[in-house]
């Protein structure tokens, strides 16, 4: 394993399905697989021995599900450095949402193509988010439209009115070249703003900076007349 890789635990009740998984991460160059488990409780405790960077996490699970076990460990500072991306055989809404409320960095299909799901699984570790920004915007309005009184407002006062501009267009869906645009400035300065609010607002991925956007009431949430559908690849 080269120190650089990144660390894949993957998680699904069917033996079989991980392995032929764990087949096509390993033979990536820039990806080992370093743990397996059946169900979220198993998860939770290889996680915490191994640290991995990604865990490809299915959602029905015997014991845990994988929803569960994506919110026990999102809350846990120990994986403050691990991202989940959420695989599934079913194209749910609830599922999506409540991987998205669980701090999940994006949400697959198993019948995604081998390709796409290494190129998710590289996304995933450099930060983003699994969903088109304009999908991501529609699904956090619909994240923010139900109350959660545990959810508190994140604090802006330590940004940069640049951080803010860029937070508040991140939250209106704008991918990062159309920032650079409107702002007339680099996708590189695009990329060092986000990683500033990544550190000073202690967000996961893109996803996250989202929710703080609307939460921070710069975004005001418009709620779609349907519900939208994933996009499974940004």
């Amino acid at each position: 394993m080269s120190a650089s890789s990144v660390r894949v635990l993957l998680v699904d009740d069917q033996p079989l399905l991980r392995h032929s998984l764990a087949t096509i991460v390993d033979n990536e160059p820039d990806l080992t697989v370093i743990g397996e488990a059946g169900d979220g409780a198993e998860a939770i405790t290889v996680a915490r021995a191994s640290v991995p960077d990604i865990i490809l996490m299915d959602v029905r699970m015997p014991r845990l599900d994988g929803l569960a076990a994506t919110r026990r460990i999102c809350a846990d500072p120990a994986f403050a450095g691990t991202r989940i991306l959420v695989l599934s055989m079913f194209e749910l809404d609830e599922y999506v949402y409540e991987a998205l409320r669980a701090g999940a960095s994006g949400f697959l299909l198993k019948d995604t193509r081998p390709e796409v799901l290494l190129d998710a699984l590289r996304r995933t570790h450099r930060g983003e988010s699994l969903f088109a920004p304009s999908i991501l915007t529609r699904l956090v309005a619909h994240y923010v439209a139900t109350p959660r009184p545990e959810r508190p407002a994140p604090s802006i006062r330590r940004l940069t009115a640049r951080e803010v501009e860029v937070l508040t267009l991140i939250g209106r869906g704008l991918a990062n070249s159309e920032i650079a645009t409107g702002l007339a400035i680099s996708v590189k300065t695009v990329k060092t703003h986000i990683s500033h609010l990544l550190a000073k607002l202690g967000a996961r991925d893109r996803a996250q900076l989202v929710i703080a956007a609307f939460n921070a009431g710069l975004v005001r949430p418009t709620m779609p007349r349907q519900h939208p559908r994933v996009s499974h690849f940004s």
